[in-house]
């Protein structure tokens, strides 16, 4: 029986995954050169979808690396020179906060428990922090916060750059990029794909901010901020690529861009809906994120009474895969994806099974 994960990363692979996939193998795309003009055309194509999808302007560039977890790294060396500014409310946020101690860079936090979120009202940024480091959807613990009040905080320090983190939300975050100065995702959770590629979207601004620091401070040796902006402009990257993972992406970008990035939100809106109002007005499950505002759309984190292995175990058994919580939450929460992948029909499926779990 084939299994339909609604799990947080890696998740659900998109529906069309496997026939973008057979057209990659059947066209030997894996063999082409990253220095091809074959190959730049398929980077470009992948971009292209990208910059509709999420309204990216030409002021910004959108690079690959190989994970989301790299681009902590190649924010921190690129847009901080001494000090950083990090919102920590989850094992994520907190990890982002720590590569920049690793990095030797002061890092600043305003740290609240897991569950809580964040306001730009109560948020006094540090007068020399030089980055506002923010995770739209803290993954561990189902917080989402509010796109209004990121734009809010970026308007209230406008000298500051503003980094946020939409790895388990893209595409489902309208972020205003005359705003943001740079995000990033990776491609396992709401793209549909497997893992093993990072989406780093960055302005103009950070790339000049990147050449300031280079001449005091290393920015890294490896796919620094200058020499990945210089082979975008091409159409390529420094190194070879996954370049199986940038097709696919394209194919799936494309395929979202068909059905509409709005219809995408609305859907997204609908199925948590569902699997809320399940948890709310049901025994022995309650949400961990109280405030209905900070409520994740597309990582649902519900507080369970039963043991939450023997949930999971009956689930899977209906042949469905849901998380379990994270880190000291493992044995008393779910975590339960909500992506494209998964239809309003599936969720309503897992809500009947999870009901009568």
């Amino acid at each position: 029986m084939p299994l339909t994960f609604f799990t947080p990363g890696p998740a659900q692979l998109y529906p069309t995954f496997e026939q973008h996939l057979q057209t990659f193998v059947s066209g030997q795309l894996g063999s082409i050169s990253h220095r091809s003009q074959q190959y730049r055309d398929l980077h470009k194509f992948t971009v292209d979808q990208l910059r509709i999808l999420l309204n990216v302007p030409d002021t910004h560039q959108i690079m690959f690396l190989g994970s989301a977890s790299e681009a902590w790294e190649r924010i921190l060396f690129s847009c901080v020179e001494l000090e950083s500014f990090h919102l920590v409310n989850g094992s994520f946020s907190k990890k982002f906060c720590e590569y920049s101690s690793a990095l030797n860079k002061y890092a600043h936090k305003f740290e609240k428990p897991m569950g809580e979120g964040f306001t730009a009202d109560e948020i006094e940024v540090p007068e020399y922090a030089e980055l506002i480091c923010v995770t739209h959807n803290e993954t561990s613990s189902g917080v989402q916060m509010p796109v209004s009040e990121i734009h809010k905080l970026k308007q209230k320090n406008p000298d500051k750059f503003i980094a946020v983190d939409i790895v388990s939300s893209a595409p489902y975050p309208d972020l205003d990029y005359n705003l943001i100065d740079t995000a990033f995702f990776s491609v396992q959770k709401a793209f549909g794909l497997p893992a093993g590629l990072g989406v780093w979207i960055v302005s103009e601004k950070c790339l000049e901010k990147a050449k300031q620091i280079k001449n005091q401070y290393s920015i890294g040796a490896h796919n620094d901020l200058p020499t990945l902006w210089k082979n975008a402009l091409n159409n390529e990257t420094p190194a070879t690529p996954n370049v199986m993972a940038i097709y696919l992406l394209g194919k799936i970008a494309e395929d979202f861009n068909k059905i509409g990035v709005g219809n995408i939100r609305k859907a997204t809106e609908e199925k948590a809906a569902l699997i809320y109002d399940f948890i709310e007005k049901t025994a022995g499950f309650s949400s961990f994120v109280k405030e209905p505002q900070n409520r994740s759309q597309t990582v649902v984190v519900a507080n369970v009474e039963a043991p939450a292995a023997d949930i999971i175990k009956k689930i899977k058994e209906k042949g469905m895969v849901i998380g379990s919580g994270y880190g000291e939450f493992k044995g008393s929460q779910l975590r339960i994806a909500n992506f494209p992948a998964t239809s309003y029909d599936a969720v309503e499926k897992l809500v009947y099974e999870l009901r009568n779990a």
